[in-house]
């Protein structure tokens, strides 16, 4: 989870920031500087050899990202024109949810001949491609008149953020009432509230909590974090139902995840058309109760359903995030003047990576505290050891050496996949 979460963490905690940073220094200078960052670090990445590097390398790749992805949105926001605009988010919304899904296949692939980090090259490449287009196409813009950085608040939401993540990631390993787990959750209120209190006190804060009286931006706000919470855990629990439950290779686990970004793309594309003929408070209640139906059907998942079904929670989950996410990405832009384009793209990624980061962080406890509670009783009489390995990760119960136990493993790989899929079940539907 960490290995994930950490890089997710650190593009939310930053993207205030960044876009703050480009609004003020040039948002085509933060976008190159991104991707140079994002890159180096891709490619350090290629020579890790254990779990610490690959989360230190992942901190510093977001640390890239975020300077990348409110530049993105900001240098389309301040292109074209006001009756283009909400096409342009939607291709751009269609992208950032299909492109995640044909990551995983190009990934999947590069993984049937190669070592586990050669899709680091991939990312190096992609960095390399974007550094050329960024220098050759995108255009200079930069706020006339930038207000000073507010490097405290930046820091109160870094720190705010990670430390409530980490407690919502150990608490099933640590306890929820162990000291270090509820000292984690307490430091994240603390400092979330400290950050609020601290950005009323200025001038021109990094995020003034007052934009938030505006009923569009909060609503288009809440509606992202809402989807991609709820996005980004299915990703995190799916892929690992579809490998260690049904037995699927990365490839074949990312086949199977490929009718999405065709149901994605042009739901997207096609839902500010949709949302500007029949309001956007109808379109997007609409686009969130379908990703639910979606939810519901894939809760309903077993250890022996078929493809099929996998497939029907899909389609409902495609429609509804294609329908919900543009036009609440438009109704975010939309409600900030031309000159601060850069800290409403910023709002709305940090919306879609603070979901994102509490996505996998709570859909992962409640998978893994599912997980632990229905082996609870399988691994007793165990050797420590490997009750221990049993308790930590389905992948190692799923593993084809405890089949050499005879009937008793068996009996454990069964219970093992059965409470997996019970984990998965409670946590989509939460």
């Amino acid at each position: 989870t960490w290995i994930v979460d950490s890089y997710t963490v650190v593009f939310a905690g930053l993207l205030l920031f960044a876009g703050a940073l480009g609004d003020r220094y040039g948002r085509k200078l933060l976008l190159i500087i991104g991707l140079l960052i994002f890159g180096s670090a891709a490619a350090i990445g290629l020579f890790v050899t254990d779990p610490d590097q690959l989360i230190a390398v992942r901190v510093l790749m977001g640390v890239g990202a975020a300077a990348i992805m409110p530049t993105t949105l900001s240098v389309i926001t301040t292109s074209f024109p006001e009756e283009e605009r909400g096409r342009a988010i939607g291709v751009w919304v269609g992208i950032a949810g299909g492109g995640a899904i044909l990551g995983l296949f190009i990934t999947g692939l590069l993984l049937e001949w190669f070592p586990w980090s050669s899709f680091f090259g991939l990312n190096v490449a992609l960095a390399a491609i974007a550094l050329v287009g960024t220098i050759a196409v995108v255009p200079h813009s930069v706020d006339e008149d930038p207000p000073s950085l507010d490097i405290v608040g930046a820091l109160l939401s870094l720190v705010g953020i990670t430390a409530f993540v980490y407690g919502i990631i150990e608490g099933p390993e640590q306890g929820w009432t162990d000291p270090l787990t509820l000292s984690a959750l307490g430091l994240g209120i603390i400092l979330g509230i400290a950050f609020v209190l601290w950005e009323l006190r200025l001038e021109h804060p990094l995020l003034d909590p007052r934009l938030f009286r505006n009923r569009a931006f909060s609503a288009g706000t809440l509606t992202i974090t809402m989807q991609f919470l709820a996005a980004f855990g299915f990703f995190f629990v799916a892929l690992q139902y579809l490998q260690f439950v049904t037995g699927r290779s990365a490839l074949e686990a990312a086949v199977a995840l490929l009718p999405l970004p065709f149901i994605l793309l042009p739901t997207a594309r096609n839902a500010p058309r949709l949302a500007a003929r029949v309001g956007f408070r109808r379109v997007t209640p609409v686009g969130l109760v379908l990703m639910s139906i979606g939810f519901v059907i894939l809760s309903q998942l077993q250890v022996d359903s078929s493809y099929w079904h996998f497939v029907a929670g899909l389609v409902f989950f495609g429609l509804g995030m294609g329908l919900a996410g543009t036009p609440a990405t438009t109704a975010i832009t939309s409600s900030l003047p031309m000159e601060k384009q850069g800290v409403a793209s910023a709002v709305n990624d940090t919306a879609r990576e603070l979901g994102s980061a509490f996505g996998i962080a709570i859909l992962g406890s409640l998978l893994n505290q599912g997980y632990r509670d229905g082996m609870a009783e399988a691994v007793v009489g165990l050797p420590p050891q490997v009750a221990e390995r049993v308790l930590g990760s389905v992948a190692f119960t799923a593993a084809p050496e405890l089949r050499t136990l005879g009937a008793a493993g068996e009996r454990l790989i069964a219970q093992g996949l059965a409470a997996f899929v019970d984990g998965i079940g409670a946590a989509l539907v939460t």
